[in-house]
């Protein structure tokens, strides 16, 4: 109906008649008074029902059978409800609507999500339903900013974006972390990043960015990880390792930006700390070498605040780790050049240093962790094939890849971003589940 308005908008109507397409989150009340607590995807607020008002617009008779009604609504009944616009100081939101009538669209019985505290098993099986919630409906809307914000750059940066396939021949990280399936009477994997098919992209349109679902057939139960994910991957050409970190940084910048600018009102639903957010826009992001880190962190690992486990040159970071580093500087930490040994088989080596790959992970603060993971590419193609035997591949799963190489090789590189860890940053929230929409059986996590 063009004549509804949204609840976000309703600072516009200020004592005007409005009519709002909602659904009954809440309802309470008392004699002549009702309180509904709407919500229309764009956000909640309070309609108050006076009764002698409903007797003064319908008569005595129709009027008491009115309020009746409305005082009988079901949580989640559908609604038209009219009404007069006013401002609400006493509201996080602001404004409260007058109701001069309510028409019931569906009926709602028995809706199994109550406002009373339920388990973390019991609202996965009632996810449909469970994203009706106002913490879940701001967890959307900050999802949208960031997808939306990623968009903005990438047109505004001269990328192209570069569809990827979601079944795939070969593996672009590890292959013990592949979903395979049936194609045809051939082996075929859902992808883990479309970051080797961009490789290709950029070679012939220059820069270029991908954005889907990927896959990790990885048993972690963790508050950072999922099975089934969104994955942004950029790719360009004619850039250094160094330069690919200002490309990263920026980006980063622009996505937090964007949820400040359009999702406001989500983030004072889940009181995000916004400073927090504008400082690490403002803030240039740290960047330290990893060999650095170790020694970081072995002169810190005695200390009373720290509970991570004691590593060497050559080992892999744990996520205490990485929390402990990225809170230490404050800011999103981009840790450098990791030891070739760990990482994957396409990264360029360090100049003078094969035991060191130009290569970066961004970690975000407050303990989320790895947001961004990013590399130069090998552009030898003898060196390339050696890579790829020596992760016990096989060459002729990678010979287009290979012959990207043969014809006209150039300085490249690239990253991808997970969505969903981006969100749960953004957004301040803890665990990851939240941050997808549909999160499957498989992904479930322990709270």
């Amino acid at each position: 109906m063009k004549d509804l308005i949204s609840i976000i908008d309703v600072k516009k109507h200020v004592g005007e008649t409005v009519k709002i397409g909602a659904w009954v989150a809440d309802k309470s009340g008392k004699g002549k008074l009702q309180f509904l607590q709407l919500r229309d995807g764009t956000a909640f607020f309070q309609a108050v029902v006076f009764k002698p008002n409903m007797i003064e617009k319908f008569g005595e008779e129709a009027g008491t059978a009115k309020f009746d009604e409305i005082k009988h609504l079901s949580q989640e009944t559908s609604v038209y409800v009219t009404g007069v616009v006013k401002e609400d100081a006493r509201s996080k939101f602001g404004y409260e609507l007058d109701v001069t009538d309510v028409e019931v669209i569906g009926a709602s019985q028995d809706y199994p999500i109550t406002p009373k505290e339920h388990g973390v098993e019991f609202l996965l099986d009632n996810r449909h339903l469970w994203l009706r919630s106002k913490r879940q409906m701001a967890i959307m809307q900050i999802r949208n900013a960031i997808i939306y914000a990623s968009y903005d750059f990438f047109a505004k940066n001269g990328f192209i974006k570069f569809d990827s396939p979601i079944l795939s021949g070969n593996a672009a990280e590890n292959t013990t972390e592949l979903f395979e399936t049936d194609y045809f009477g051939n082996p075929a994997f859902l992808s883990q990043s479309g970051q080797l098919y961009l490789e290709a992209g950029a070679m012939a349109l220059g820069r270029v960015f991908d954005f889907g679902p990927v896959f990790r057939a990885e048993k972690s139960k963790t508050r950072r990880h999922l099975t089934e994910f969104w994955m942004m991957d950029a790719e360009y050409p004619f850039v250094t390792h160094d330069e690919s970190l200002d490309i990263q940084e920026a980006y980063v910048k622009a996505l937090i930006q964007g949820v400040l600018d359009n999702a406001a009102y989500a983030l004072e639903t889940l009181e995000r700390d916004t400073s927090k957010l504008q400082k690490y826009i403002d803030t240039p992001f740290m960047r330290v070498s990893y060999d650095d880190a170790i020694d970081l962190l072995q002169a810190h690992e005695n200390d009373e605040d720290t509970d991570y486990e004691h590593v060497e040159h050559g080992d892999d970071f744990g996520s205490p780790h990485e929390t402990w580093l990225s809170n230490f500087y404050g800011v999103p930490t981009f840790v450098i050049n990791y030891p070739a040994s760990f990482k994957a088989f396409y990264m360029k080596p360090v100049p003078g240093n094969p035991e060191r790959v130009l290569c970066a992970d961004l970690l975000a603060p407050e303990g989320y962790g790895e947001i961004i993971g990013g590399s130069e590419r090998e552009t030898d193609y003898d060196l390339l094939l050696k890579k790829i035997a020596d992760f016990g591949l096989d060459p002729k799963d990678y010979e287009w890849y290979l012959e990207l190489r043969k014809f006209g090789s150039v300085p490249h590189a690239g990253f991808g971003l997970g969505l969903e860890r981006m969100v749960t940053f953004a957004a301040g929230t803890e665990h990851i589940r939240e941050a997808i929409p549909f999160p499957r059986m498989i992904n479930r996590i322990q709270p």
